[in-house]
């Protein structure tokens, strides 16, 4: 059986329902990638454990219900007193495309590394054969546990676990740019697997095309890179060898809210399984290709393909 830590923040959502209502359910990166591979994987193939910190309110029970209710382990989920998740809003426009408004400024997951719990936290990822972040993990973090988590986690790389990590950029997270992309190549050059989208990169780096980023990662140490580019071919690297693979396409979708938390999932969840990498690369396609029919960050587990 493998291990699998999901190190990260998840948060109420709040998604249109019409006619002015909202609909609550929750969702944030890691946490559907979380979600999403324990339901690729079967309970004997794996164990996935989210690391996080909620507070000690209703919410943040109903959080913690919903996540055991997948089967997601929650051992490493840290409640701490007085405090509350964070929580985000989702608008959609007429292609599926969406925009997000937050309210997460004193959301309990940054403080899930702090003290003396957090540093016996940060110690239990060597627990886990692999551990997945983000760059949104990083971002929530204040700058001294943020550099904890990347000591460890290099330490752990260099011990042979496998370290996979999604730059994810968010500009409102970071106080600048050039924070943003001291931490995001610091965290890329400790990780074996980045799943990188091209939007973010270009953004951040100033990347001509996708096949300047796919060199500028595996350059830092990065043993597998898929770059994710939307409906354009994905690029993917690994042992020195270069592919090209269109993603599933979707005629119709309805809601791209998280469409590469699912492809990264799917991606894991297969080369865990011991495929390919061109194989893994059309399995998280598919996923992702399901997931963006339906509104929400986590869609039901009976979910028609429609």
């Amino acid at each position: 059986m493998k291990t699998i830590a999901s190190v990260g923040e998840c948060m109420i959502e709040l998604s249109e329902a019409g006619q002015g209502l909202m609909r609550r359910g929750f969702g944030g990166d890691t946490l559907n990638t979380a979600v999403y591979l324990r339901r690729e994987l079967a309970p004997a193939e794996a164990r996935v454990a989210y690391v996080t910190g909620l507070g000690d309110d209703p919410y943040s029970d109903e959080l913690l219900a919903g996540w055991q209710a997948e089967g997601v382990d929650t051992s490493e989920v840290a409640r701490l007193q007085g405090r509350l998740p964070g929580l985000y809003a989702i608008r959609t426009d007429a292609n599926g495309e969406r925009s997000f408004a937050y309210w997460r400024s004193e959301a309990a997951a940054r403080s899930v590394f702090a003290g003396s719990e957090g540093s016996a936290r940060l110690e239990r990822l060597g627990n886990y054969d692999l551990v997945y972040f983000s760059g949104i993990s990083l971002a929530i973090l204040p700058a001294a546990d943020r550099d904890r988590l990347l000591v460890r986690l290099a330490a752990l790389r260099d011990g042979g676990r496998q370290i996979a990590f999604d730059p994810n950029f968010r500009p409102r997270l970071w106080p600048d740019l050039d924070e943003a992309r001291a931490t995001m190549t610091r965290a890329a050059g400790l990780a074996t697997i980045v799943l990188p989208s091209f939007a973010d990169e270009q953004t951040l780096f100033g990347d001509s095309e996708p096949g300047a980023t796919l060199d500028r990662l595996h350059a830092l140490g990065a043993l597998e890179v898929i770059v994710k580019d939307g409906e354009a071919p994905m690029h993917f690297r690994v042992d020195g060898e270069s592919f090209e693979a269109l993603p599933v396409r979707v005629a119709d979708p309805v809601d791209t809210t998280g469409a590469g938390d699912s492809f990264n999932a799917g991606y894991l969840a297969a080369r865990l399984r011991g495929a390919t990498m061109p194989q893994a690369v059309d399995a998280g396609s598919r996923l992702a290709a399901r997931v963006v029919r339906h509104r929400g960050a986590i869609i039901p587990k009976d979910a028609p393909l429609y």
